[in-house]
């Protein structure tokens, strides 16, 4: 193992014990803040609580995609043809989820201190549980919407 991210690993161990924080392993699969180690840093919460909002904002733009398709891209347009109603519940809820941490975030982010970074990084793992379950079905639903578009097109060319 790199001796940065071992390193990583031990001041982030610190930091879990004394918050109380998800472990560093369920982070890094979940958020990738690994990435962190990069990074010489005396504010660790604060660069992995970056890390963890940037597939936060990733997810809420995606889902904006869906829910205001004025400037999609092509790409968005044939799967918002397939998203039904029960889908269309659950991208306003994700879209609600992940605004509401966008907003929260720049309380955190405007007036530092360690326990409010480790804190916003205590709710957000568990937010995280239920945000990623819907995107699991949302993701379900655009891959067969997906492949029945694939599929028509095949059947349109044969004719």
């Amino acid at each position: 193992m790199p001796e940065k991210l071992n390193q990583l690993k031990k001041d982030y161990l610190k930091l879990e014990e004394k918050y109380k924080l998800p472990s560093f392993c369920e982070l890094n699969e979940e958020f990738d803040i690994e990435k962190v180690q990069e990074l010489e840093t005396e504010t660790l919460l604060r660069e992995i609580r970056k890390v963890i909002m940037d597939k936060v904002l990733a997810y809420l733009r995606f889902i904006e995609m869906f829910l205001n398709p004025s400037q999609a891209p092509m790409f968005f347009l044939g799967l918002i043809k397939g998203i039904d109603a029960s889908d269309r519940k659950t991208l306003e809820s994700l879209y609600d989820k992940l605004g509401r941490l966008e907003i929260n975030v720049i309380g955190v982010d405007n007036d530092y201190s360690e326990k409010s970074e480790a804190d916003f990084i205590k709710h957000i793992s568990k937010e995280w549980k239920e945000i990623k379950e819907d995107m699991k079905k949302i993701s379900s639903s655009l891959k067969k919407n997906w492949d029945r578009k694939a599929e028509k097109k095949e059947k349109s060319y044969l004719g």
